[in-house]
């Protein structure tokens, strides 16, 4: 980012600024209720996001860098947003499921708050439906579904909402996991206080319940609404219309009427069913929203604390474009840094992350000279392949049927392998420290594997 794109953020810290061991490099951008920075960790050594609670329209940066209200009329709703924006924070802090931004830390400081989480880079799907509307066909938007369920799922089976999804709170990865950014409680917070709802909400993607002030109409349906809008989006390019309009003359023309070219009957019928103006209408969970389009809920929603190794088969009829399909699409302008804050912003190179091709486990007199794998494209065979995420802590090194994997895990950890059907040996080594897995494959489908001590 130039230096003029860091002077259109007048609230910022100034870059070079230190929070202990981090240190800001660079504005990312800002939204409403926040300033989101690029970090560098000296201890780690690594780049991390920090956003930082600043709502500018009635906050405002003082001389010593801490922020101070615009006047004191302000100070319930500053203090209702950065309550809920802590919560949000430790919300998030509780899962570790690879389609949620991961949070590392929070800290009060400077009069307001700071959370640090993974800098993830990727696309947002707003910004590729208005580059490359081509590239969300059916078979681009199931393969993202199976993730979006589970990391949804996670937030509903802990008994929290995330009322804030669109298709700019979703990030798409080079490695093609989505991840879903920016729970909406600090949004929301303020709104209840400075009666401010409708304006908060994103239209066209709240459902009506969240224009009243009854929480308890809120569930995992209010979701599976905004979700269903982010679909309508990615094939028609426009939400519906707005659901307290709706409530008054629904205007809401189903999907399964219009007939865009292209998508199956039965996915639009679930869409319909998904922005039902009466939350009754609606499936009543994301299972529920799943099985209607046919599709399992991906990932595990305790994947890092299973008592069992987690293995999740998702079946994909195209897996083998899920990661080169996108990369194929990428530009200076739609490759950008995607955090916790869902402020999508710059022109940002991918890290490498491309699966890796590895052969099945053959007798130990059978097998080649140990050597890494390189990354290169699935063979032109027409032979099935196997997309394999495998969770990687830091310090581990991979082995696969006891060869060394020259493999590197993206922001949330995750690092993909395409394997050919057969049988597998998943070993993670840090020192004296091991997990180990194995797995059979006998078709294609994403299996995403969490091997155990």
């Amino acid at each position: 980012m130039t230096d003029n794109a860091n002077k259109k953020v007048s609230e910022a810290l100034p870059i070079g600024y230190r929070f202990n061991e981090f240190e800001i490099q660079e504005v990312l951008g800002s939204g409403g209720f926040g300033i989101v920075y690029r970090a560098w960790d000296h201890q780690l050594e690594r780049a991390v996001a920090i956003k930082e609670f600043m709502p500018a329209s009635f906050a405002m940066r003082k001389a010593d860098l801490s922020i101070g209200l615009r006047g004191e009329r302000f100070g319930k709703a500053f203090s209702a947003g950065l309550t809920s924006f802590i919560d949000e924070a430790r919300l998030l802090a509780r899962f570790n499921h690879p389609g949620l931004a991961q949070v590392l830390r929070f800290w009060v400081q400077n009069d307001t708050a700071y959370i640090v989480s993974l800098f993830y880079e990727g696309v947002t799907l707003g910004r590729l439906r208005e580059q490359h509307p081509q590239k969300l066909d059916e078979a681009a938007i199931r393969r993202l579904l199976p993730m979006l369920f589970g990391a949804l799922r996670a937030l509903h089976k802990a008994g929290y909402q995330h009322l804030d999804i669109s298709p700019d709170n979703i990030l798409l990865q080079e490695n093609g996991l989505p991840v879903l950014l920016d729970p909406g409680a600090a949004r929301r917070s303020i709104g209840n206080v400075t009666d401010e709802t409708e304006t908060l909400l994103r239209p066209g993607y709240a459902p009506v319940e969240q224009y009243n002030d009854d929480e308890n109409a809120l569930g995992p349906w209010t979701d599976i609404y905004a979700l269903g809008a982010v679909l309508h989006t990615l094939i028609v390019g426009s939400p519906p219309p707005v659901s307290v309009v709706r409530s008054l003359q629904d205007n809401y023309q189903p999907l399964a009427e219009r007939k865009p070219e292209g998508y199956s009957l039965s996915l639009l019928q679930a869409i319909d069913r998904a922005l039902a103006l009466k939350k009754e209408g609606r499936p009543q969970s994301v299972d529920e929203f799943a099985a209607l389009v046919d599709l399992p809920v991906g990932g595990h929603d305790d994947l890092l604390n299973a008592d069992k190794p987690g293995t999740m088969l998702i079946p994909l009829e195209e897996h083998k474009v899920a990661v080169t399909g996108w990369r194929r699409y990428q530009t200076a302008g739609m490759v950008v840094a995607g955090v916790v804050a869902g402020i999508i912003i710059g022109g940002l190179l991918f890290s490498s992350s491309a699966p890796q091709n590895a052969q099945p486990e053959t007798a130990d007199a059978d097998r080649p000279q140990e050597q890494p794998a390189t990354a290169q494209p699935p063979a032109a065979t027409g032979e099935q392949q196997a997309l394999v995420y495998v969770r990687i802590r830091e310090g581990e090194q991979l082995l696969l049927n006891g060869k060394p994997q020259a493999v590197v895990p993206a922001a949330n950890g995750f690092a993909a392998l395409q394997l050919s059907p057969g049988q597998y040996a998943f070993t993670l080594k840090n020192h004296d420290q091991i997990r180990s897995q194995r797995l059979t494959i006998g078709q294609s489908g994403t299996w995403l594997i969490n091997p155990q001590s």
